[in-house]
């Protein structure tokens, strides 16, 4: 058993019973759907890291797609080498398909993060045998729009029970990975880590996020996080 299954079964588990009030419609966890995928990742590339990438929550076509966080299809199955059974969630948001690894469309901060990934390191082991990317929570919020929804925009008391769950799997995922450091891609994600693992001996810090709404990532998300990572005193 991977050192970090009985962290993934515990945090679903413990999300399966959350409900979230309008204007959250729908939710989606692929740690239920795409579990095959995810433990693949894991299994494969699930190691010991220096540093866990530490994103917030799935895109809707990335993670919600493959299972793997940041997963764009093309990158995940052509470069991680990774594509396993994805099922369908139930109840399905009829303007957020879940059509697994034939999902057409991409999602831009996975094309960005898992391109730089391949760029500097070349080769998946290479880059895993430093780094480990994960998110703080699996959850995919979905307004009735079909809008996405992310969880520093839910309500508070939502927040809080939320968040505590998710902090204990990401204490659990530093239990059982060891790394020195957690790195969050952007500001909640980094916020949360330093909240969640004050207690631990981890140092935490931040890069931006690759999003398309981060205009800074816009202008070349690559040579930016190489300068916010060295200015971190990681040398790649």
């Amino acid at each position: 058993m991977h050192i970090l299954a009985k962290v993934t079964s515990q945090l679903v588990t413990d999300l399966a019973p959350l409900r979230f009030r309008e204007p959250v419609a729908i939710v989606y966890n692929p740690l239920e759907y795409a579990r095959a995928p995810y433990d693949a990742y894991v299994v494969r590339y699930g190691r010991h890291p220096e540093i866990i990438l530490l994103g917030m929550n799935p895109g809707p076509f990335g993670m919600a797609q493959t299972g793997v966080p940041f997963g764009d299809v093309e990158m995940v199955r052509d470069w991680l080498g990774i594509e396993a059974e994805v099922t369908m969630p139930s109840p399905l948001h009829p303007k957020r398909p879940v059509l697994g690894f034939q999902c057409p469309r991409g999602e831009v901060s996975g094309r960005r993060l898992w391109g730089w990934a391949r760029d500097r390191f070349q080769s998946p082991d290479r880059f895993f045998d430093r780094f480990f990317v994960a998110n703080y929570c699996p959850l995919v919020f979905m307004e009735e729009s079909g809008r996405n929804r992310t969880p520093d925009k839910l309500f508070k008391d939502e927040q809080a029970t939320l968040f505590s769950i998710c902090d204990q799997g990401l204490v659990g995922m530093v239990q059982a990975m060891a790394p020195r450091r957690v790195i969050g891609v952007g500001r909640f994600a980094a916020s949360r880590a330093k909240e969640a693992l004050a207690d631990f001996p981890v140092e935490v810090g931040m890069i931006s996020h690759p999003s398309p709404a981060n205009p800074k990532a816009n202008r070349g998300w690559a040579a930016l996080v190489e300068k916010e990572l060295a200015d971190l005193a990681i040398h790649l």
